[in-house]
């Protein structure tokens, strides 16, 4: 195993957490492997992995550019990242704001509304495991 390879696997848990990570691999299979390695190595292990931005910055800018981008699917999964890479609701709320005036209303509303419903899930979670 690369050394990219175990250092993406190892930033991807810390920012995704490891039940997200293991419902992942369990779905993985032969044909999405390669697929699979190549994010791991060059998302996590390189990307993410980097110092030169904080966490919290790198998790606002993937939010605003999968908005942006129109790339809603992953919105919910760096919605619930933002627990562990420090990005607050009004870092979240700032950055789809710029996403508004940027790349388009329409984007930046779908976006806050997927962040609404998964702050919503996240907070019924955290409620039913106190």
């Amino acid at each position: 195993m690369s050394d990219s390879l175990i250092r993406g696997v190892q930033v991807r848990r810390e920012v995704l957490g490891d039940d997200h990570v293991n419902r992942a691999r369990t779905v993985q299979t032969d044909f999405d492997q390669p697929f699979q390695d190549l994010i791991t190595r060059c998302a996590w292990g390189t990307v993410w992995a980097s110092d030169g931005l904080s966490r919290r910055d790198r998790s606002m800018l993937t939010l605003a550019l999968l908005a942006a981008t129109g790339n809603f699917e992953e919105i919910p999964m760096h919605i619930r990242a933002t627990a562990r890479t420090g990005a607050t609701r009004k870092d979240v709320q700032e950055a789809f704001q710029h996403v508004a005036i940027y790349a388009g209303v329409p984007r930046a509303n779908h976006a806050l509304k997927l962040a609404k419903e998964t702050y919503t899930e996240m907070d019924a979670e955290q409620e039913a495991n106190q």
